[in-house]
């Protein structure tokens, strides 16, 4: 999971990006049962934002926002963790919001 933060931090701060985002949760998710919780909590995430500017203009700033959020996010999750952090970090990402 380490791979996709840094992937997702290298990525420009477009919708396609967080498109790519949630295919490559799709994947993970799939390649690792073990993680399709937390897979689906941020795909879930991501989807009112992309939603939000599906089709309409995306103000670079709010990109900006929403990229350095997410890209936060992904560095403070540790998949290795032991099972009361990772639940921990469950519960953070349920109550998350992209854009605030």
């Amino acid at each position: 999971m380490n791979d996709l933060s840094t992937w997702f931090q290298q990525q420009h701060h477009g919708l396609h990006s967080f498109r790519s985002f949630q295919q490559k949760l799709s994947d993970l998710s799939r390649r690792a049962p073990e993680h399709s919780a937390l897979c689906q909590l941020l795909s879930h995430l991501v989807t009112p934002y992309i939603d939000a500017y599906d089709e309409a203009p995306l103000p670079a700033a709010d990109a900006a926002r929403a990229h350095r959020r997410l890209s936060e996010l992904l560095a403070s999750i540790d998949f290795a963790a032991p099972a009361e952090q990772r639940l921990a970090d469950v519960n953070r990402i349920a109550r998350y919001e992209l854009v605030s």
